[in-house]
């Protein structure tokens, strides 16, 4: 079965990223476990994101299209990223989701994804 991890975290542990002081320990917790995840074999497409700055929002509202840069709510956690995974259960991906860096300062959500739509 296949899983999303999606890790969330508080803006403070997100701007580690850009601080030349701080980002090798952030980089390198992330490193070891995305090492560790591809020598599992259980990675089926995954990514990091960018800065919710970065994001842009679109909307259909009365057949016009409304556009808004930056993140549109106020969020106490961020994206920081996502993997798809193939594992035989839920507890697994569970386990995965819980070694993550984010568990330990912020959180992981882990859901199943849809099979494929018939037809």
């Amino acid at each position: 079965m296949q899983y999303l991890i999606q890790f969330l975290e508080p803006a403070a542990n997100f701007a580690l990223r850009e601080d030349p002081e701080k980002a090798p320990a952030y980089w390198g917790a992330w490193g070891a476990y995305i090492k560790t995840l591809v020598e599992s074999g259980i990675i089926v497409n995954g990514a990091g994101l960018l800065p919710p700055e970065t994001a842009t929002t679109v909307r259909m509202r009365n057949g016009e299209r409304l556009v808004q840069d930056g993140p549109f709510a106020e969020a106490k956690e961020m994206l920081g990223g996502f993997f798809i995974v193939e594992v035989p259960s839920l507890d697994v991906a569970l386990e995965w989701a819980a070694r993550s860096p984010s568990a330990e300062y912020g959180s992981v959500e882990v859901r199943p994804v849809m099979p494929p739509m018939p037809g």
